[in-house]
C-alpha cells in the first residue's frame, strides 16, 4: 500500500516521495481451537482484519474471527497446503492444529498422524521459503514422572506418557533441527493449561479449569474429572496470547531456545479455582469423580520455570487466579444475558 505525505512549502502543499507501508500477511492454521479464535481476535485488534487469514477443517464458530479470510484446510494435506501458501505468500504461519492429550490417548495413531505430518508439512515449507517465520505450540505434556513437579527447569528431562505429549517432544526437536540444518526461523512455547471464555476446550486434561466457569455461570454444579487437591500450571488465554505474540516479535538474535520455551503463569488446584469462584458465586457446588484424565494430570509438573523466556524476550505474566476469575465470570454473565435476550 503506497499513499504520498504531503510537505508544505511557501505555504502550498507538495507530495513528497512515495511512502510504502508493508502490511505483514499472517495465516493462521486451526484458527477454530480455542487458541487459535483468542489469537485471532487479538490479530484482527492490532493489525486488521485484513493482515491475518485463518484455516481450520471446520468453520470457527465465532462470527467475529470470519471478519477475516477463511480457508478450508486439512493440514496433513501437503498439496492443498501448498496451494494455500504459493496464493497467500504469507509472512507468519501460526500452526496450532493438533489432537490434544484427552483425545489423543483415545485416537493415539490419529493423533500421531494430525500433530506430526501437519507440523513437518509446514516445515518443509518454510524450508522451501514459502514462510518466513514460524510459530508452533508445545506444551507441558512433554514433561513426565522423571521430571521435577516443581519449577520444572528449562532443560528438563522430556519423559512425556501420551501420544499428544510425545508428538510434541518429537515436534520440538523437529523444529531445532530445521532451524540449525535449514536455518527457520520456528518459534515454540510450552503453554500450561489454557482458560479462555471465548470459546470450549479441545479434548485437553486441563479441560475442567474452563468448563468450571460455564457451570458456575449457569448456577450449576460442577463434577470436575480431577483429584481436588490436583495442581496444575494454568494461564489465562490473554497471557498466552500476549506472550506468543511477544515471541514472534521479538528479534531473532534473542531466541537461544530452538525446541520450546517453557512459558508459566499460576498454578493451583480444582479445589483453589473453587475457592476462586465462590467469592462471585457463594452457592457454587464442585465435586469431585476422577477419571483416565487424572493418570495424565499425575505425570505433570505443578510449576514451571520460564526464567529463560523471561531473560531472552521479556516475558512476565499478569493475570492471576483471583483476577482471571472475575474476569471469566464477568464475561459469562454478559454472555448468558445475550442468550436470553
Amino acid at each position: 500500500m503506497g499513499f504520498f505525505t504531503p510537505t508544505k512549502v511557501r505555504g502550498v502543499l507538495r507530495p513528497q516521495y512515495p511512502i510504502f507501508v508493508y502490511m505483514v500477511r499472517r495465516l493462521v492454521i486451526g484458527a477454530a481451537g480455542q487458541l487459535g479464535i483468542e489469537l485471532v481476535l487479538q490479530m484482527q485488534a492490532e493489525f486488521g482484519p485484513n493482515s491475518v487469514d485463518i484455516s481450520d477443517i471446520r468453520v470457527p464458530d465465532n462470527e467475529a474471527v470470519l471478519r477475516s479470510k477463511f480457508l478450508h484446510l486439512d493440514a496433513t494435506d501437503e498439496g492443498a497446503l501448498s496451494r494455500i501458501l504459493e496464493e497467500g505468500k504469507y509472512d507468519e504461519v501460526y500452526h496450532l492444529a493438533a489432537m490434544l492429550s484427552a483425545t489423543g490417548e483415545k485416537k493415539p495413531l490419529a493423533a500421531w498422524d494430525l500433530n506430526m505430518q501437519s507440523l513437518l508439512n509446514i516445515l518443509e515449507a518454510a524450508k522451501e521459503g514459502w514462510i518466513n517465520r514460524v510459530f508452533w505450540p508445545s506444551s507441558i505434556a512433554v514433561f513426565g514422572p522423571g521430571t521435577p513437579k516443581n519449577k520444572v527447569p528449562q532443560s528438563a528431562l522430556l519423559d512425556p506418557t501420551t501420544v499428544y505429549g510425545i508428538s510434541k517432544q518429537a515436534g520440538e526437536f523437529w523444529c531445532r533441527y530445521y532451524h540449525e540444518k535449514y536455518g527457520v526461523d520456528v518459534r515454540s512455547v510450552r503453554y500450561p493449561g489454557l482458560i479462555g471464555h471465548r470459546s470450549l476446550p479441545g479434548g485437553g486434561t486441563t479441560d475442567y479449569a474452563v468448563e468450571i466457569y460455564h457451570y458456575a455461570a449457569k448456577d450449576e454444579a460442577y463434577t470436575c474429572f480431577l483429584r481436588a487437591d490436583q495442581v496444575l500450571p494454568m494461564m489465562f488465554m490473554d497471557d498466552a496470547v500476549r506472550g506468543t505474540l511477544e515471541l514472534m516479535n521479538a528479534p531473532k538474535e534473542k531466541i537461544t531456545i530452538r525446541t520450546s520455551y517453557n512459558l508459566g503463569a499460576m498454578s493451583f488446584s480444582p479445589t483453589e479455582i473453587g475457592e476462586s469462584i465462590r467469592q462471585h458465586k457463594p452457592q457454587f457446588e464442585l465435586n469431585y469423580a476422577p477419571d483416565q484424565r487424572q493418570t495424565i494430570a499425575e505425570s505433570w509438573p505443578c510449576s514451571i520455570d520460564d526464567s529463560s523466556a523471561q531473560i531472552d524476550w521479556g516475558w512476565k505474566p499478569q493475570i492471576m487466579l483471583d483476577d482471571m476469575s472475575e474476569i471469566m465470570m464477568k464475561a459469562m454473565a454478559k454472555e448468558n444475558e445475550t442468550l436470553k435476550s
